[in-house]
């Protein structure tokens, strides 16, 4: 039995994240309809990731907090998944006060060290 694999690079999911943006402060009634904005992002382009751009969303607090784990909700249940873009920190601080954790873009992932960083080796620290 031979199995040989083709020539050139294997098939890479370089489809580009679908995008939207968050303007002005979002009103309850504004809600669903923007979770199913989010759906349809998803199943019309075939994108795992939806980037929001948060930048304008407005002044931070629980309704921007839970407006967004709503979409994040709604992105999971569709197969996918949101990243934020250009949040203001104090919208950072508070999703991790309450515990919500986001991929931000432009963020190293937890896995990789960031840029530029070096592990030092005290003398007298033995070999691992």
């Amino acid at each position: 039995m031979n199995s040989t694999c083709p020539p050139g690079l294997p098939h890479v999911n370089a489809m580009p994240p679908a995008e939207i943006v968050l303007a002005g402060p979002v009103t309850r009634d504004e809600v669903t309809g923007l979770c199913d904005d989010v759906r349809a992002l998803l199943q019309a382009t075939g994108a795992a990731v939806v980037v929001c751009d948060v930048g304008g969303l407005g002044p931070p607090g629980l309704a921007a907090v839970d407006l967004l784990a709503r979409l994040e909700l709604a992105a999971k249940r569709a197969g996918g998944r949101i990243r934020l873009r250009d949040p203001d920190p104090a919208l950072h601080a508070l999703l991790d006060l309450v515990g919500l954790r986001f991929e931000m873009e432009g963020q190293p992932e937890q896995r990789e060290p960031a840029l530029g960083v070096e592990e030092t080796v005290e003398p007298g620290d033995p070999a691992v």
